[in-house]
């Protein structure tokens, strides 16, 4: 009998459990810019209709989504966003600011922010609570939280390029950001590199994926330039797993899915890491602010404008 493999608990991976995959990022986009039938939403994502169908269900068995009839001559039904999935917004708002910071130009649709609040056009700062300093990795700590433990993972088959051709042909806000936070498997890795664990047996045993998979996933995120390798022994060669400047940035996505997977997947004893903001020693509670006017920023607070190449498309109210 095989044995049994642990992995830490970590609500980064939980959350990754459900959200982690490019082609359920795919359709919240969709849901996100105002698609709630299944026309509009295959029409906004080109996915073929029983993969569409099958993350569609997974997005209401997983409480993300509500089925809401709107004809019942004949039965028709329209899907409609939970409170759970509107407090993902935040991680939305932290992959779009990513996707502007280091994106190489392949989506082909950006936004513009307005701040309802103030007026103003704005980008989003991950911002802690306290002293409403932005928050950057390098100055957050952690120690194990009281529902920190090891589980067994169980992990549901994912093929990586389900839901990618669509997004080579339709437009995406977040198209290369997605190409990672939808590859849950990336996603574990960055977390075990931002808890310094940077060698390949630790960071496999952190996570629990297979040899094969993990070479595989570093040498992607090494290429797309997420990690890099450095030497730390001369006799033999051993290497190591580096954040880049691009690497680093991608912490307030980890950090506002960490924040989500707290509140709505730690376990009964509570989250298994805190963090620590060393610039003013309080425990970090992220939030997301307005550049503008320093406001905490909510879903109803933002209208948005699409822009399509040059061309702006109309303004819309987010909800």
């Amino acid at each position: 009998m095989a044995e049994t493999k642990f992995i830490r608990t970590c609500s980064i991976w939980r959350a990754l459990g459900v959200v982690g995959d490019f082609a359920t990022l795919l359709i919240l986009e969709s849901i996100w810019q105002g698609a709630r039938r299944f026309s509009e939403i295959q029409s906004r994502t080109d996915m073929l209709k029983a993969l569409l169908s099958g993350r569609l269900k997974q997005l209401v068995a997983n409480g993300l989504l509500v089925k809401v009839a709107y004809t019942d001559t004949p039965k028709r039904y329209e899907y409609r966003m939970t409170e759970k999935c509107r407090e993902l917004y935040w991680t939305a708002l932290m992959m779009l600011r990513w996707e502007k910071r280091w994106s190489s130009g392949h989506a082909k649709t950006s936004v513009i922010l307005t701040h309802k609040g103030c007026g103003q056009e704005f980008d989003p700062i991950p911002s802690c609570s306290d002293c409403e300093k932005e928050i950057f990795a390098r100055d957050v700590t952690w120690q194990e939280g009281p529902g920190v433990g090891w589980m067994a993972p169980t992990y549901s088959r994912r093929r990586q390029g389900e839901g990618r051709q669509a997004a080579g042909e339709r437009t995406s806000l977040f198209h290369e950001i997605a190409l990672v936070t939808g590859d849950r498997w990336a996603g574990l890795i960055l977390r075990s590199v931002f808890t310094r664990l940077r060698k390949f047996d630790e960071i496999r045993k952190d996570t629990g994926i297979a040899t094969n998979i993990l070479s595989d996933r570093l040498n992607q995120l090494v290429e797309s330039g997420f990690l890099f390798t450095h030497a730390y022994q001369d006799a033999p060669k051993r290497y190591e797993y580096r954040l880049t400047d691009k690497g680093w940035d991608y912490y307030p996505v980890l950090l506002m899915l960490l924040q989500w997977g707290d509140k709505w997947y730690a376990s009964p004893e509570g989250p298994p890491l805190l963090l620590n903001h060393k610039l003013c020693g309080h425990e970090l509670t992220p939030t997301v602010n307005c550049s503008a006017c320093g406001g905490v920023i909510s879903p109803d607070d933002v209208s948005y404008t699409l822009v399509e190449g040059a061309k702006k498309a109309p303004s819309l109210a987010e909800g």
